[in-house]
């Protein structure tokens, strides 16, 4: 009698991880500067976003894609921060997929603004033309945003 051989299958799992973004997402158009911009939005807001010596930089396992200034705040008391980014420099973009958007405003762990009524405070400045809140979900480009 021959002995029977019995060969396992191998089986393969697919791990699909959905991204978690812990950061709220507006985008701004301006005619102004940067920094005209940033003194609005501080006084408004009651914060105090600082100009950041480098700048932001956007990294795949491939290398730097793009580097851009930036402005930060972080507000120790109630755990969350802002980054205030330009998002064309240097005829790269932070976020490709939303070329019209000339800065990008990102609150990281919000428990504290209502980010409707800050885009509708947001929209009064008179630096400001328009202001929309952002799904990071919505973009391949944000998975490469890291905040430190």
């Amino acid at each position: 009698m021959q002995g029977i051989r019995m060969v396992k299958k191998k089986v393969k799992h697919t791990l699909e991880l959905e991204a978690d973004y812990d950061y709220e997402m507006i985008g701004l158009c301006s005619h102004h500067n940067d920094y005209r911009i940033i003194w609005g939005i501080n006084e408004l807001l009651n914060i105090q976003l600082e100009k950041k010596e480098g700048n932001f930089i956007i990294s795949t396992p491939k290398g730097i894609i793009s580097e851009h200034p930036y402005y930060e705040f972080n507000d120790v008391e109630n755990f969350l921060s802002f980054f205030f980014i330009k998002n064309k420099y240097e005829g790269k973009f932070l976020i490709p997929e939303q070329k019209q958007i000339d800065y990008f405003l990102f609150i990281l762990n919000n428990n504290l603004y209502n980010i409707s009524s800050v885009i509708q405070k947001i929209k009064t400045l008179p630096t400001i033309l328009a202001a929309f809140e952002f799904d990071p979900i919505e973009f391949n480009s944000t998975e490469y945003l890291i905040f430190e």
